[in-house]
């Protein structure tokens, strides 16, 4: 039972007192109010992930937000990885995190949308997050702020350089984990992108 583990740091413009994720993040840019979020994104079953068909897996870490501070941890989290919806050309990738501040119970909900679409649009579309912050413990809580989170060349190189497999017994099996997991990325990106794109 191989998995993997990996981290990724999105930033971008968020404010407080907006709902809208492209307004926050113009707001955010505009005042110099960012929020970065470190996640390490852990898998623990490289093959219950493939199978499942919501690919969930856990995200951990923290957050840096101009107004709260730096390195606010993640009390839980919860990732996956294009995840389906009713509409059988939109996939989805979530990252989705619950935190405390000064006591009070947050949750930051993002998603990147992965459409059925021309091949120029999967780099924007694979590294920006749409995030939004809920009062309370899940996101059925009022949106109290938001922005959009971007990941840049550097931090994808980044990003590529933390794989580890994880409950791996020899080198062969490591791998074979990270083989799985880099064949299904990049599956589905072929499946959107390339055999389902618009003519």
């Amino acid at each position: 039972m191989s998995g993997i583990r990996f981290n990724e740091t999105m930033e971008g413009g968020f404010v407080l007192g907006e709902t809208d994720p492209e307004t926050g993040a113009k707001k955010g840019q505009a005042t110099g109010e960012h929020l970065a979020l470190h996640g390490t994104i852990a898998v623990d079953d490289i093959d219950r992930f493939i199978a499942d068909p919501n690919h969930l897996a856990e995200l951990s870490g923290t957050i840096d937000f101009t107004p709260w501070g730096e390195g606010i941890p993640a009390d839980s989290g919860v990732f996956n990885l294009f995840k389906p919806t009713d509409n059988s050309a939109l996939k989805l990738m979530v990252y989705e995190m619950a935190i405390t501040h000064r006591g009070k119970p947050y949750y930051l909900a993002g998603r990147k949308t992965v459409r059925d679409d021309s091949i120029l649009e999967l780099w924007p579309q694979t590294t920006t997050l749409y995030t939004q912050l809920h009062e309370g413990e899940d996101k059925s809580g009022l949106v109290v702020g938001s922005g959009v989170l971007t990941i840049g060349v550097k931090r994808l190189i980044k990003l590529v350089s933390t794989f580890e497999a994880t409950d791996a017994n020899s080198p062969a099996a490591k791998t074979e984990a990270i083989s799985k997991f880099g064949k299904f990325f990049l599956g589905e990106l072929w499946d959107s992108y390339v055999r389902h794109a618009p003519c």
